[in-house]
C-alpha cells in the first residue's frame, strides 16, 4: 500500500512511521504543516520546523508547509490540495490512538471522496504501554508545547523511563491525558531505532503565553551520527 504520513515530528507521528515500516507499507512521503498561529485546529504548532532535519535522518521524501487560517476544515483542505497534487498515495496516515473527532474527521471527510483512506496508526491501543514501549525502544520525546496545568514543569524536559512513573501521577492528578491526546501537548521525538542519526538539542527558549499554556523555541541543534539500529 501506497502511503503518506501527517507527520508533525512528535512521538505520534514517529510511532506512525514505525509502524507503516513494519506493515511493510511504502511511505511516498511525510506531510508537515508548520502554523504561523498557535491555535490551528488540526495541527501542532511548535519545533514542526524540524520535521525536514528528522525526514532527512530517516531518508524519507519530506514536504513542509505553512497553513495561517484556524478553521478545520479549510485546514483539511490544505492537507487536500497537497495529497492530490502529489504522487497517488490510498491512506494518509496520523499518528495516534483515536485522536481528536476534528482531526480526523475533517481529514476523512477532505479526502475519503478520493478514495484515500485516513486512519490512526494505533488506534484503541493502551496509552500507557504505548509511551512505555517508545521509551523502552530508545525514542527520545522531548515536550515541546503545553495546554494544561501540571504541565509546567514538564515543558522542555524529556521523558525517560526514570521520570514516566512521575508524568502519569501528574496526568492523573491533573487531568491531562497521558499521550496529550486532545491538544494537552504535544511533543518531539530526536532520536529512536528508525533513525540513523540523532538531532541534539543545544539550546532552546521557553516561551509561556499564560500560566498553562506555552512552547519551546529550538535556537541551536546540531546532527549526531550514530550505529544504524534496527526496530
Amino acid at each position: 500500500m501506497d502511503v503518506a504520513i501527517l507527520y508533525s515530528g512528535g512521538k505520534d507521528s514517529t510511532l506512525a512511521i514505525e509502524y507503516a515500516l513494519n506493515k511493510g507499507y511504502n511511505i511516498k512521503y511525510l506531510l508537515s504543516v508548520k502554523p504561523t498561529r498557535t491555535d490551528c485546529y488540526l495541527f501542532h504548532y511548535a519545533t514542526v520546523e524540524h520535521t525536514k532535519e528528522l525526514a532527512k535522518i530517516l531518508g524519507l521524501k519530506h514536504i513542509l508547509i505553512s497553513c495561517d487560517i484556524a478553521d478545520p476544515v479549510k485546514e483539511a483542505n490544505l492537507i487536500k490540495n497537497v495529497v492530490l497534487k502529489e504522487e497517488k498515495i490510498d491512506a494518509l496516515i496520523l499518528g495516534g490512538i483515536g485522536l481528536q473527532l476534528t482531526q480526523i474527521g475533517s481529514l476523512q471527510k477532505a479526502l475519503l471522496p478520493s478514495r484515500i483512506e485516513v486512519f490512526a496508526a494505533h488506534a484503541s491501543q493502551d496509552h500507557d504501554k504505548i509511551i512505555e514501549y517508545m521509551l523502552n525502544k530508545g525514542y527520545e520525546i522531548i515536550i515541546t508545547q503545553i495546554a494544561s496545568d501540571g504541565l509546567n514543569k514538564w515543558l522542555g524536559r524529556k521523558l525517560t523511563s526514570d521520570n514516566l512513573d512521575e508524568f502519569i501521577k501528574d496526568s492523573m492528578k491533573y487531568g491531562f491525558h497521558i499521550l496529550g491526546e486532545g491538544g494537552y501537548y504535544d511533543s518531539l521525538v530526536i532520536d529512536g531505532p528508525i533513525f540513523n542519526q540523532k538531532l541534539e538539542v543545544l539550546d532552546f527558549k521557553k516561551i509561556m503565553e499564560s500560566d498553562y499554556n506555552g512552547y519551546v523555541l529550538i535556537n541551536n541543534f546540531k546532527i549526531i551520527n550514530k550505529n544504524i539500529l534496527t526496530i
